[in-house]
């Protein structure tokens, strides 16, 4: 079967998690936020930011500024934001493979949607992505079936010519469920 699509994950595997476990306590300590405090309230909503249901201001006064602070909104967005790296071998990988097989890019994501943004705009994915399916935009998040499906349904292509690569292979249970073929790759800096 020819390869027509591809559906690729964004953080781990063409660019740093924009804002995983690491990230999160690299923030606590660059801030001096408590940890444990941080890790509870994130858990306490999180789904509703990724899904697109609150902004990151409504989600960051829930998890960091619920009391006062000595630095403001801004500046740990700014710090969390400034975070992402991208991974260039990863990034040649798959466009290599689009153009080897010219197939369609398409995004498979689970990210809120102004992390999202500021990475898609800065990394200039505008120039090789032909199309963004993100948990921001859709309201549910791998490994939700109905992000798969509603993936599979606006590419109308056969899944047996879909290649999803993502860096977390607990997702390829789902999408091998839809005949998606998958390939992980977990890139590093």
């Amino acid at each position: 079967m020819a390869i027509k699509v591809l559906f690729v994950d964004v953080g781990g595997v063409l660019l740093t998690n924009g804002w995983d476990s690491e990230l999160r306590a690299k923030t606590a300590a660059h801030f001096s936020i408590e940890p444990d405090v941080m890790h509870q309230r994130h858990e306490e909503i999180f789904n509703d930011y990724e899904c697109g249901k609150i902004s990151f201001d409504d989600y960051l006064r829930h998890v960091v500024f619920f009391k006062e602070r000595s630095f403001s909104v801004e500046q740990i967005k700014t710090y969390i934001l400034e975070s992402s790296r991208p991974y260039p071998q990863a990034i040649k990988r798959i466009l290599a493979l689009k153009a080897r097989h010219k197939a369609k890019l398409v995004l498979l994501s689970n990210e809120g949607r102004e992390i999202a943004e500021y990475r898609f705009k800065k990394f200039n994915f505008h120039e090789f992505v032909d199309f963004y399916i993100v948990s921001c935009y859709i309201g549910v998040r791998k490994p939700d079936p109905a992000m798969y499906k509603l993936a599979i349904d606006l590419c109308q292509e056969n899944p047996k010519n879909i290649l999803y690569i993502d860096d977390r292979s607990k997702y390829f249970v789902v999408a091998k469920d839809f005949g998606l073929r998958t390939a992980c790759l977990q890139s590093r800096s």
